[in-house]
């Protein structure tokens, strides 16, 4: 069984003993988006800490993205709720890449497959993609590899 799961359900209980709503609530969505993952597809899985780390990378966005639409809709005390549980959920993701390293892996990736122009941007994601997973933004990624190939 992944490690992560089992120190989120843990954290779960300390959250529910201690009143502490807001983080047991956060905890609770992220153990069920988990199980539905382990659910998805054909057959039921254990789901790995990377699986995992995806998983919390997934609903992390989108309390960032709900918050941002909060916050254009004039409903800053959501916002703020939604920024709180990305709060929580980032203690289980790992530390993310600044600009400057994701262009440094980027700039490797490119002299390592001789990729140019938009033809190489697929190789290029491929060897960047397991290097930066849970770590950085895969739009924002995209967009990198294509400004370095000219594409």
């Amino acid at each position: 069984m992944a490690e992560l799961k089992d120190r989120i359900r843990a954290d779960l209980t300390a959250a529910m003993k201690s009143r502490d709503s807001l983080r047991a609530s956060t905890l609770r969505m992220a153990i069920a988006a988990i199980t539905n993952a382990e659910v998805a597809g054909k057959e039921a899985r254990e789901l790995s800490d990377d699986d995992v780390v995806g998983v919390l990378t997934s609903e992390s966005k989108k309390r960032r993205e709900a918050a941002e639409a909060f916050d254009s809709g004039n409903r800053p005390e959501l916002a703020e709720k939604e920024r709180a549980e990305a709060a929580v959920l980032a203690e289980y993701l790992p530390e993310p890449l600044t600009e400057d390293e994701v262009s440094a892996i980027i700039a490797a990736a490119i002299a390592t497959t001789g990729a140019e122009g938009p033809k190489g941007i697929g190789p290029v994601m491929g060897v960047v993609q397991p290097q930066v997973r849970g770590r950085a933004d895969g739009a924002a990624v995209a967009a990198e590899v294509r400004r370095q190939l000219g594409a």
